[in-house]
């Protein structure tokens, strides 16, 4: 009893002063930061992947309106990621800068394996498929020239507009799908960040 007694009194004054055993086992707020970012951004952004995959599997257009169904979980997983990082680092606070600084990583993944797999799955599909798409796209514009007031279109920028649907490359498909996927995490990753910062 003597000699544990003793290694209790060593082991004490061996911790760094003001640190107390349980803080040892909380991992730094970069680590936590890091690792969180890591394991929601690549995990929703495989969830978007597979989607896309769905989508052509099942005969629908994986580069239309309905990919947005599956990029709606990004949100959910900055969320996520930011309620998670002020658990682990329980009884610290996370702060402004560490709270934003996960959410925005997590999205940021995201983006670019969405984009990835837009741009993989472009490639990789028959040209048939992306010109259905662009017809879709433009069938979509032209709805949206009709509904708006006489009074207030114009008939060369609709044209304009129009010609560009119709140039779409594969390139500004996975653009405006990061673009997209980006924008949706920090819209949400903003307030929330600032939310779960204590």
């Amino acid at each position: 009893m003597a000699v544990v007694s003793c290694r209790l009194v060593i082991d004490e004054h061996m911790l760094p002063a003001n640190t107390t055993p349980s803080e040892l086992d909380t991992p730094s707020g970069s680590e936590a930061v890091g690792r969180l970012a890591l394991r929601f951004g690549v995990g929703v952004g495989v969830l978007c992947s597979l989607w896309l995959l769905f989508l052509q599997l099942t005969g629908n257009n994986p580069f239309g309106p309905k990919q947005l169904l599956g990029q709606l979980f990004v949100p959910f997983a900055v969320i996520a990621s930011q309620w998670l990082l002020r658990r682990t680092l329980a009884p610290m606070l996370p702060g402004v800068g560490r709270s934003l600084a996960v959410g925005g990583l997590t999205a940021l993944l995201a983006a670019l394996i969405a984009a990835g797999s837009v741009w993989s799955l472009a490639h990789g599909v028959d040209e048939t498929v992306l010109t259905r798409n662009r017809a879709e796209m433009v069938e979509i514009l032209r709805v949206q020239q009709r509904e708006t007031p006489k009074e207030k279109r114009n008939a060369r920028l609709e044209a304009q507009q129009i010609q560009r649907v119709e140039e779409l490359s594969i390139r500004d498909l996975a653009l405006s799908t990061f673009t997209r996927v980006l924008l949706l995490g920090m819209v949400v990753g903003l307030p929330s960040g600032i939310f779960f910062r204590k």
